[in-house]
This record gives structure tokens, sequence and C-alpha cells, in this order.
């Protein structure tokens, strides 16, 4: 494991992307006092997260949250068909420069808060209409441990994949059941994702559980896995899919341009892995400032290399949208694609297991 760790650094999000996060994907929640929303004060008095209590899960099917949410345009069609479930691993959601903390404590308020109103509302939410929805809290890293040596931030990624873990021992113990397997992930989440899938579904029985990982934000070395591949088109199953959203002709030197390896990279629009531009044209919608909207045709994407090109994002006042890394939008530009593809594979995974 140690020697891809440094396939999984993030050091060119910088906090400026985070402005632009706030901006283009989350304005409709940036006026929420996060600290005073009542659901948020409980505290846990060992500061370990305890599963059995649906406070530690940001997603969990046996209460209401954010990832429930369905855009307006789709509610009047919308048949939520549970065949799967859905193992969500949210990103870093501890980014204030001033916080000295290292991991985020698992009762703060303003942190969940924060995880709830934007990565299950704008990403998570994508999964809800043919899976069950679970998303543990975590005492997850700082943003500032991608920034620092592996020697040091070890720990601290140590420690958030280790909640990550006993979730999902929960999750396989007491409520799983043998259903088909969703994992996704984006940005942190996926450097958790990727360690996950390595202990639990890579040459092991759980791998027939396995109905696709969508692992996104984050590169993946095509050869990460022993026996987990890329997908190959937008039905197969038993694999994984990943892409990090840049706009076209731009590859970020701060790291991109440095690595020396082969990442993988599904184009989100089609499923597969040339790179044949697709136009916006493929793209079905995207949900992006108002999550009640879709916004069709927001951008193109083709492969190049290890990341995923994308034109501006065709949205009012584009103009002045100056940022080249569209990281923030990985899910949710693509998240009526994603949407149905989910429906594709989880149909064919369930068609194999009966012949």
């Amino acid at each position: 494991m140690k020697k891809y760790k440094s396939y999984f650094l993030f050091k060119a999000i910088l906090p400026a992307i985070f402005l632009f996060f706030l901006g283009l994907v989350l304005s409709s929640c940036s006026k929420t006092n996060y600290s005073t929303l009542p659901v948020y004060q409980f505290k846990a008095k060992s500061g370990v997260p305890d599963y059995s209590n649906l406070d530690y899960w940001a997603a969990h099917p046996w209460k209401k949250d954010p990832s429930d949410s369905v855009p307006s345009p789709l509610q009047k069609n919308y048949q939520p068909d549970s065949v799967a479930d859905v193992f969500f691993i949210h990103p870093t959601t501890l980014t204030d420069n001033n916080d000295q903390r290292w991991n985020a404590d698992i009762d703060d308020a303003k942190i969940n808060a924060k995880t709830d109103y934007s990565s299950m509302l704008y990403q998570a939410s994508v999964f809800n209409e043919h899976c069950r929805v679970f998303a543990p809290r975590y005492r997850q890293a700082h943003l500032k441990s991608f920034y620092i040596q592996d020697s040091v931030s070890e720990p601290y990624f140590n420690l958030a994949y280790e909640d990550v873990r006993a979730a999902f021992l929960y999750y396989l113990k007491y409520l799983n059941k043998g259903r088909p397997i969703i994992i996704a992930s984006h940005s942190q989440g996926t450097k958790h994702a990727g360690r996950l899938m390595k202990e639990f579904f890579d040459g092991k029985e759980l791998y027939k559980q396995l109905v696709c990982a969508y692992i996104v934000g984050l590169p993946v070395p095509k050869d990460y896995f022993t026996h987990i591949p890329v997908c190959k088109d937008s039905l197969s199953t038993g694999c994984f899919v990943s892409w990090r959203t840049f706009k076209s002709g731009y590859i970020d030197p701060a790291f991109v341009a440095k690595e020396k390896f082969e990442a993988a990279v599904v184009n989100p629009l089609v499923w597969t892995t040339d790179n044949n531009y697709s136009s916006p044209s493929y793209n079905k919608g995207g949900v992006l400032t108002h999550f009640n909207k879709i916004v069709p045709h927001v951008v193109s994407a083709r492969i190049h290399q290890n990341v995923l090109w994308s034109c501006k994002p065709r949205i009012f006042g584009k103009i002045f949208i100056h940022k080249k890394n569209y990281h923030v939008g990985d899910i949710n530009l693509f998240y009526m694609n994603i949407r149905e593809n989910i429906a594709s594979r989880i149909k064919v995974y369930s068609t194999q297991q009966h012949l």
C-alpha cells in the first residue's frame, strides 16, 4: 500500500478551489448557520464513532438526510428501487486554514452540517433512486494533511481510515445481508475507498457482491487492484471507474504533469476509456448552484493522459469562471449520466446473478 500512497496526493487543491466549490456548487447552502442546527447536537463520550448510532452516519436509509433529496424535475417519475446498497465515503470538509486540528472531531456540528449539505446533497444523492445510501461520518484528515510529508500525514489518514473501516464492518455485519454493493467516493474519500477495496474486495469472497466502484477525484493507477479491473463500458460490473476533471487544454503542473504512472480514467458521458471527444450533447444534466434544477449539456468530456478534460461549464456567467481545475464538480457536473449508469449496471449485475 505504501508504494501507492504517493498516487493519492492531493496537492493541487488550493483554498481557491473551495471558494469555487462554494460559489459554483453550494451557494444555496452558504447562508446556513451550521453550528445552530439542533440535529447535530450530540457528543461522543469516547470521541470514537459508534456506528450503531444513526448520528454517526451522514446518510442512512433508516433516517431522513440530505442524500434522500431528489431534484424537482426528477420527482414526478421518481420510483426508488433499492436493489443494491452504496457505501459512500465523502470528501474533505475540514478545510479551514485556521483550524489547528489534524483530524475532525466526530461530533463537530459545523463540520457534520457542512458534509451533509454539500457532499450528501450534491453527490451522494445521485445514488438514491437505485440504492440504499450508507455514508459514515469519520474523523477525516484536515486538508493540510495532503501538503506535508507522507511520514507525517500517515497517522492522520490512518485514523480516518480506521473509522471508515469500522463503519464498513458494522454495515457488513448488521445491514448488508448479502445485497449487491457499490463503493463510491470523492477526493479524500477515494483515498480511503481504494484501501477499503483492497482489504475487502480485491481477490476476496466479497468481490462477488461488487456491482461497481465509482471512486473519483484522486488518481487511481490502472493496476492499483490485482483482481478489480477498470470498467471497459457502461454495462461492465465487478470493476471501477475514476476520473478527475480539468478545463480542456490544462494539465496542473503541481502534480498531474509530474505523475509517473498511468491513471485509470473513464469518460462519464460514454463510460469508455478511449480519448474520443464527447460533446456536451452527451451530457444529460448536471446539478450546480440550484439543487432543484437540472442543467443539460453543461460540459463536454475527453480523456487526456491521466485526467478528464471538459469545456468550461455552459452556465450563465461562465465568463467569470477562471478556475481550470473542476475537481469540485467531478460528480455533479455529470449527475444525470451517473444516475442513469448506476441503474444500468445494477440491472446487468442482477441479471447475471439469476443466470
